[in-house]
C-alpha cells in the first residue's frame, strides 16, 4: 500500500513529507494505522546528530547508515491487518506504541527490566525485528524506522510486541503521549528515583518528560517539588501539574532548596533538559543531599564522554547517579496502568497536549518545541482523527 510519512534524510535537515510504500505484515507482525503521534524530543536528536554514532561505533554495531528514516516512536492507532501467528491483538484494536519491544527471553526481560531488552540494540539497524527484512520503501530504497515504529507515517508494519492493546474509549491523542514521554518521566520519579512521601525532588527541564516527572513525584507524595526551566510558561505549567516551586535555573534553585530543607538539599534530582551536556551534571549533583539520587533521563550526544562531577562529593556523601530509559518501566504492564490512572482522574494527559498539527505541519511543531511553546505537540494524521 501507499501512504504519507515524515522522513529525515540527514543531519540538520527538515522533515520531508513524502509518499512511501508499506508492505503487508508477515508472521508475528501487524499493520497499524497511526492516528496520532507525539512530537518527542528524541526524534529531534536525529536532526541534530545527537543519535549519530561515530564511524568506528557504527562499524562495531553493524550500522551502515541511519538515513533516510521515518520518524516517530510515540503514537497511538488502530490495527488494520495482522500476520500469521499474531494473538495479542486483532484487526480493529486500538493500540499504544511501545518503543521498547520486549522479547521476554533475554536476561533483562527475565529479571523484569524490559526497558533494557536486548532487542533495543537493533533500533538503528535496517529491517524488521522479526526477520531482518524491510517493509517500508521510498522510491525503491529501504527505509529505517525510528525505534522500529515510524509513527510519523500514516501506516507502518511493526512487530506484534511493539503494540499494546488499550481500551477503545481512551482518547487516542492521550494514548499517544503515554507511550513515551509520560511513562519516561513518571517512571524516572516513581521507579528509578524511588521518590517517597515527604521527599524533596528537583526536576531540571520541564518538557514532555520533565512535566511527567513532576506528576510522578507528586503522585508519590513528595513534600517539595522544585521545577527548573528558563521558560516562564513551563514554570507555570509545572505548578499546574504538581510542582510546589518553580525557578529559572539550577543556580537560582540552590538557595531555595537549602532553605526548604534546612540545608539538607534534595532527596532526588531528575535531569530532563532538552539535551544533557556533561557540564550540567556539576550543579545537578550539588542539588542533591547526602544519600541523594541523581537520575539522568535526558538524551546526551552519543559522543559526550565527559561529565563535570566532584567524585569526592559522590563518595563521601554516598550520592547515586542512575541512568534510565523509559523510566525503567515495563511498557506492556505500565502503559495500561498509567492509562487506568488517567481514567480514574489521577493522571493528567489531555492537559499535556498544547497543540495539534497535521503531518504537513511537523516542522512547525518542532519549531514550537524548540521555542518552548509546547509541553507536547501531537500530530493528527487525518482531520477525522
Amino acid at each position: 500500500m501507499k501512504c504519507r510519512a515524515a522522513i529525515i534524510h540527514g543531519i540538520d535537515q527538515d522533515w520531508s513529507v513524502e509518499e512511501i510504500e508499506v508492505d503487508p505484515p508477515q508472521a508475528g507482525e501487524v499493520l497499524v494505522e497511526w492516528t496520532h503521534a507525539g512530537l518527542c524530543h528524541s526524534d529531534e536528536h536525529l536532526l541534530t546528530g545527537d543519535f549519530d554514532p561515530p564511524p568506528e561505533a557504527k562499524a562495531m554495531m553493524g550500522i551502515e547508515k541511519i538515513f533516510p528514516m521515518i520518524g516517530g516512536h510515540e503514537g497511538a492507532g488502530i490495527v488494520r491487518e495482522v500476520g500469521a501467528g499474531v494473538t495479542d491483538v486483532a484487526v480493529g484494536d486500538h493500540v499504544s506504541a511501545s518503543f521498547v519491544p520486549p522479547c521476554n527471553k533475554c536476561r533483562y526481560c527475565m529479571t523484569a527490566r524490559h526497558s533494557l531488552c536486548d532487542l533495543g540494540a537493533g533500533t538503528f539497524l535496517p529491517g524488521m525485528i522479526t526477520d531482518g527484512t524491510s517493509r517500508h520503501r521510498l522510491d525503491g530504497e529501504e527505509l529505517l524506522l525510528m525505534a522500529k515504529l515510524g509513527t510519523f507515517s500514516e501506516f507502518s508494519t511493526v512487530a506484534e510486541s511493539q503494540v499494546i492493546k488499550v481500551k477503545e474509549d481512551y482518547p487516542l491523542p492521550s494514548v499517544a503521549v503515554v507511550s513515551c514521554g509520560v511513562a519516561t518521566g513518571w517512571g524516572s520519579a516513581t521507579k528509578r528515583a524511588e521518590v517517597r512521601p515527604g521527599d524533596t525532588v528537583v526536576v531540571v527541564g520541564i518538557g514532555g518528560v520533565g512535566i511527567n516527572a513532576v506528576q510522578g513525584a507528586a503522585s508519590a507524595g513528595a513534600r517539595h517539588i522544585i521545577a527548573i526551566d528558563p521558560v516562564e510558561f513551563k514554570q507555570e505549567q509545572a505548578q499546574a501539574f504538581g510542582a510546589t516551586h518553580s525557578v529559572a535555573s539550577m543556580e537560582e534553585a540552590m538557595p531555595l532548596i537549602a532553605e526548604l530543607t534546612m540545608g539538607q538539599m534534595a532527596d532526588a534530582v531528575i535531569m530532563t533538559p532538552g539535551v544533557l551536556y556533561g557540564d550540567l551534571m556539576n550543579l545537578g549533583t550539588k542539588l542533591a543531599g547526602k544519600g541523594g539520587v541523581i537520575v539522568t533521563t535526558a538524551v546526551a550526544p552519543v559522543t559526550q564522554d565527559e561529565a563535570s562531577i566532584n567524585l569526592s562529593e559522590i563518595t563521601l556523601y554516598a550520592k547515586e547517579i542512575k541512568g534510565t530509559i523509559f523510566g525503567s518501566l515495563s511498557p506492556h504492564y505500565d502503559i495500561p496502568r498509567l492509562l487506568s490512572l488517567y481514567e480514574e482522574g489521577q493522571l493528567k494527559l489531555d492537559e499535556l497536549i498544547t497543540a495539534t498539527y497535521s503531518l504537513d505541519e511537523i516542522n512547525d511543531g518542532y519549531q514550537a518545541m524548540r521555542d518552548g511553546l509546547n509541553l507536547r505537540g501531537v500530530i493528527a494524521h487525518s482531520p477525522a482523527s
